[in-house]
């Protein structure tokens, strides 16, 4: 695996991870788990998040926001699927 291969794959990991700690916390405030999910657990996630695009910043540079921005947006609204 060459280094071009290698930081694609880094990059590819680090927007999985922020996907999945994002969901985790969006899931927390609005899905099955709503009432459940503590404060100190969501704080956890999102504190996560800002780590790994930390990460990826130091990787890809300014570009990093646009790349969680576009790995985020087809994340599903579950706030309303869960509402009575």
């Amino acid at each position: 695996m060459n280094g071009d291969q290698k930081q694609g794959s880094e990059v590819a990991r680090l927007l999985a991870q922020i996907r999945s700690e994002y969901e985790a916390a969006h899931l927390g405030l609005t899905g099955l788990a709503y009432g459940t999910g503590t404060h100190a657990f969501i704080t956890q996630k999102m504190e996560n998040v800002g780590k790994l695009h930390e990460e990826l910043k130091a990787i890809v540079g300014e570009s990093a926001m646009q790349l969680v921005v576009e790995q985020l947006s087809d994340v599903p609204d579950t706030s309303r699927a869960f509402a009575p």
